[in-house]
């Protein structure tokens, strides 16, 4: 059933009562503000937060001319890894699953064939055991392994499925490290940020994070990542399709030197404030914002050292991981593409061991710009990857089916369940 028009009307009206504040005029005006006066660097505390790497500035380049440029880096790899979601069985089991898999430009059909799976097991009942060790399937193109949890009191859904995702991503990068000739790009960012934020959401996730090995194994296999792609003159770059960092943000509310009251949700809405070009024209009811859709829009690359960036930059321990490249080398730095056809903001993450170097963050910097003028949004080597390790809909209830009958058990079904299966079949 859809709303009557009057029922539309009635709520559309509730906008009236509403005073949103300060204009656009006023909150492009305030963005530059930032922009200017804040970000060279944004430090809070004695602490530098974010810097730029290089000269701050905010650059532009014509989404045809990038597109037919010679290409920086002739090939390139991807990786990305999909999940079933957390499940909850009425035996008191939460399971998911992650499958991880890594495309490549020219395609690689053995490559694309072998898959990294992951299954994490979470009980409350200390005598549920599990076989952890790792085995092969498909003819040994794939690996495979089960991982047991330790008892949470609370967020077991959402552990289980941050360890699976991350391990099976981070485990098949590794093995598949030396297929990579020129460029890996990960779909997501450079470090496993859902797990470096649980030290920030409660008490009870920060001591899981600091107590037991699982988490320190994910992130030591980025770090080694890393410290692989170092050794063997091969960079690697996280592409963010939604950044929803509060770094710059929060850091700007929270200076009390400053008078400073950040309008803006997330970091992305004031890279768009600054990213977005265009002029007002005139219009039936005064002016209107019109957008200018001919250009890519970029920032400099930052170095980042707040939020779930600390823990491996200079500044942190990265959970006790042995580094043994020097300690900024690791440190996470980015840059901001703006698509004005789509009125979107991408990130992209590389280590600071590779993007000191003036070549290689300008080599980047255009075949990632490149990379989107040609896809129209996220490099197609990632939508490639996103392919090979999605677990579709109807996989996802059928591997759930037979997890019912492995364990003798059903879900712990909802009506929300019940209703968007029915709707789904």
């Amino acid at each position: 059933m859809t709303l009557d028009p009057v029922h539309f009307d009635g709520i559309a009206r509730l906008a009236r009562r509403i005073d949103h504040g300060a204009d656009e005029r006023d909150r492009r005006a305030f963005a530059e503000t930032v922009w200017a006066e804040f970000l060279d660097p944004l430090a809070h505390e004695g602490r530098t937060i974010v810097e730029p790497v290089d000269e701050q500035s905010r650059r532009l380049v014509d989404c045809e001319d990038v597109a037919l440029r010679d290409r920086p880096f002739p090939t390139e790899h991807g990786l990305d890894a999909g999940t079933i979601n957390p499940t909850t069985f009425k035996n008191g089991l939460v399971i998911d699953i992650a499958q991880a898999a890594m495309s490549a430009t020219p395609s690689d059909l053995d490559l694309h064939r072998s898959r990294t799976t992951v299954m994490t097991v979470h009980s409350n009942d200390e005598t549920m055991t599990v076989d952890e060790t790792w085995g092969k399937f498909d003819e040994g193109y794939s690996r495979s392994r089960a991982v047991k949890i330790p008892p949470l009191p609370r967020f077991a859904e959402g552990v289980v499925h941050a360890l699976a995702l991350y391990l099976a991503e981070s485990t098949h990068a590794r093995d598949h490290a030396d297929d990579v000739d020129d460029l890996l790009v990960l779909d997501g960012p450079l470090y496993p940020r859902g797990l470096l934020r649980w030290a920030d959401q409660h008490p009870d996730l920060a001591d899981f994070l600091l107590e037991n090995p699982q988490p320190k194994t994910v992130l030591e296999n980025y770090v080694r990542l890393v410290e692989t792609f170092v050794d063997r003159g091969r960079p690697l770059v996280g592409f963010v399709k939604n950044p929803a960092t509060r770094v710059i943000t929060r850091t700007l509310k929270s200076r009390r030197d400053a008078d400073v009251s950040a309008p803006w949700a997330d970091d992305s809405a004031l890279f768009t404030r600054l990213l977005e070009r265009g002029e007002y024209v005139p219009d039936v009811e005064g002016q209107r914002w019109e957008r200018d859709t001919s250009c890519l829009t970029y920032t400099n690359w930052f170095r980042s050292r707040g939020g779930v960036d600390r823990p491996l930059s200079i500044d942190g321990d990265a959970l006790g991981v042995d580094r043994e490249l020097d300690p900024e080398g690791y440190e996470v730095t980015f840059f901001v593409v703006y698509d004005p056809r789509d009125d979107l903001c991408y990130r992209i993450e590389a280590p600071y061991a590779f993007t000191r170097d003036p070549d290689t963050r300008e080599r980047l910097t255009m075949q990632l710009l490149q990379d989107v003028a040609i896809a129209h949004g996220p490099p197609t080597i990632v939508e490639k990857a996103d392919e090979l390790a999605r677990i579709g809909r109807a996989e996802k209830r059928s591997l759930r089916d037979t997890l019912e009958i492995q364990f003798d058990t059903s879900r712990d079904r909802t009506y929300d369940d019940h209703r968007w299966d029915a709707e789904y079949r």
